[in-house]
């Protein structure tokens, strides 16, 4: 087949199919383009899940009737100053959105601008473009577009329902609206009932206020700020606390010079400064935003612009991994289940007593004199009787103790009162009462600890008198063979003992007693889904959380006293101590104005 021109309208369709790949790419360029236009209202319409119908109304800047005609020929556009490709400071950067989407669809502009004295209409219908005539317009830009992909009824099939295109939409709009809370954006369409986003005051508690009408409450209540900036780069934003997680990474919101992006060097940092608080099937809910030099990222390296490439990856990533870790350090003993009113719902009656009930109407209500308390009815309550109500010996250590020191109760976990089924401490103080899961918040102890002896100089360890035989399959020795240094470095030596066992020399001491054969199977499980890439440190903190989780106070074991005190004080001064190693909270706090609301008190 001989090389062939093709016609200017099929490179026009090729073109917008880069572009234009469902109706949400659609809102997306147009709002983009409102945005640039300096809008401080953007209203959103769609029909049939944007294939019928798409509206754009802004109140931006309008352009004038040269503008107008050009802005629909290809690769024209007012966002560059020059011909630098790589100085880009506007998220609509696509000079050819416009013809692209007039390519395959039904395309109508009306526009006003400031100097010219009426608005200006213009229309372009598969690639054809009419002329432009005077319109009513009060300010700004109306883009309507209807029939999408008519001119190319092939990508129709492509299509999902339209419930679903219309949530593309929503979710497209929404991440603008994360970018920009100074703008009020609105969103209506037949799927779903309207709803508006006030533009919020500048500044972090404006984007926080932006933020939680769009993530939620839960979002705004166990929000963490984050901030940290090297060398002219800044990643700031929010972060969720450990305990509000989601079962996927669709929560992680990332923006680049104000422009939505999906970058996986990001994702990654996020992962990596959470690895300490989460379970690995859980997610955390961030909105972080990185702002620097345009030059510094090429943001050309998809047609959508929702990848970009930075010049300096590994700045980028210590910097999000550092203000990340930071903000949780300093907020670690927080937790979803003393903050956000979860663990207090949990305790509410589950039944609500009528309106208006006169208990003088119960059939209870004694209908004559009450006999007297002769010797038959005081053989009911001798001890005999009462037998069947024995529940058995309490589960708790419920031993009196005697008012604990003012200085205890000021504490911020106040002062041990008592242990019930042998697993939770009940601890009082000035306002409230805390109960904590002893395991998991000695787990949290013993594993920060071992970081900072990894970090000093080494984990202190512990010869075994005889060493431990650990039988296991080939394909488990050979996994803990392999990792035997750092295994090692974290005090814990082991040698092969023939083709199916392991011998045990030395355990870290910092663990006391343990079975070493269910810490070397824990181990070999987690080593089986490591990949060779995972970095070393990252591998290394994976051992030390499964040894913290063997040598921590196990539930079920009965503390003393002064064991329980001393448990809580060192949970004051251990980092990150509102969640285990797993991301379970490891205590739920109670005030006591709202258990006085339980019983109404209050």
């Amino acid at each position: 087949m001989p090389v062939r021109q093709l016609p200017e309208q099929v490179v026009n369709r090729i073109a917008a199919g880069e572009v234009v790949e469902r109706p949400a790419s659609v809102v997306k360029e147009l709002v983009e383009n409102a945005i640039d236009a300096g809008a401080s209202r953007i209203d959103v319409f769609t029909d049939g899940g944007g294939r019928r119908r798409i509206g754009i109304t802004d109140d931006g800047d309008g352009m004038t009737y040269g503008d107008l005609a050009l802005a629909v020929n290809r690769h024209a556009t007012s966002k560059l100053d020059d011909e630098d490709l790589l100085h880009i400071r506007t998220p609509g950067f696509r000079g050819e959105a416009l013809p692209s989407i007039g390519a395959v669809a039904k395309l109508g502009i009306t526009t006003r601008h400031a100097g010219e004295p009426h608005a200006w209409s213009l229309s372009v219908e598969g690639g054809e473009k009419s002329d432009i005539m005077p319109a009513a317009l009060g300010q700004g830009t109306r883009v309507e577009v209807s029939d999408l992909f008519y001119a190319t009824p092939a990508r129709l099939k492509f299509l999902k329902t339209d419930r679903t295109e219309a949530e593309a939409i929503r979710e497209v709009v929404r991440r603008l609206a994360m970018a920009r809370p100074d703008i009020t954006f609105t969103v209506a369409g037949e799927e779903r009932a309207p709803v508006t986003w006030a533009a919020a005051l500048p500044g972090a508690s404006g984007r926080l206020t932006r933020l939680g009408d769009i993530l939620g409450a839960d979002f705004r209540s166990n929000a963490i700020e984050v901030r940290a900036e090297r060398e002219g780069v800044v990643a700031e934003g929010f972060a969720a606390a450990p305990s509000l997680t989601r079962a996927n990474a669709l929560g992680q919101y990332l923006f680049v010079n104000g422009r939505p992006v999906r970058d996986k060097l990001i994702l990654g940092a996020v992962r990596a400064a959470y690895s300490d608080y989460l379970p690995r099937d859980r997610h955390p809910v961030v909105a972080l935003f990185v702002t620097l030099d345009p030059e510094g990222v090429d943001a050309n390296v998809h047609p959508a612009k929702t990848e970009v490439r930075f010049r300096n990856a590994g700045l980028v990533r210590a910097l999000i991994v550092h203000a990340l870790k930071e903000g949780l350090a300093r907020e670690g003993k927080r937790t979803a289940a003393n903050s956000d009113g979860a663990a207090l719902a949990s305790f509410r009656p589950s039944f609500a007593p009528r309106a208006n009930w006169d208990w003088r109407r119960s059939p209870a209500y004694p209908s004559g004199p009450l006999p007297a308390f002769d010797s038959s009815a005081a053989a009911a309550f001798a001890e005999p009787g009462q037998a069947t109500f024995d529940v058995g010996t309490p589960t708790a250590d419920v031993r009196f103790q005697e008012m604990p020191s003012a200085d205890l109760l000021d504490r911020p976990l106040g002062a041990a009162r008592t242990q019930i089924h042998e697993t939770y401490i009940v601890s009082q103080t000035r306002d409230g009462l805390i109960v904590v899961d002893q395991h998991a918040a000695h787990e949290r102890i013993v594993y920060e600890k071992l970081k900072a002896s990894l970090a000093r100089n080494g984990v202190q360890r512990q010869i075994l008198l005889i060493p431990e035989i650990v039988e296991l399959d080939e394909a488990t020795v050979e996994r803990l063979i392999a990792r035997t240094e750092e295994l090692a470095s974290f005090g814990l030596a082991i040698e092969s003992f023939g083709p199916g066992a392991v011998a045990v020399r030395e355990t870290p001491s910092l663990l006391g007693k343990t079975d070493a054969a269910s810490l070397l199977r824990d181990l070999a499980e987690h080593m089986a889904e490591w990949d060779e890439a995972l970095p070393l440190e990252r591998r290394l903190m994976h051992v030390a959380a499964t040894m913290a989780c063997h040598g921590s106070v196990r539930a079920g074991r009965r503390l003393k006293p002064e064991e329980m005190n001393a448990l809580l004080r060192e949970m004051e001064d251990t980092p990150n101590s509102g969640q285990c190693n797993h991301g379970r909270p490891t205590y739920v706090e109670l005030k006591l104005a709202d258990i006085e609301k339980l019983f109404g008190r209050r």
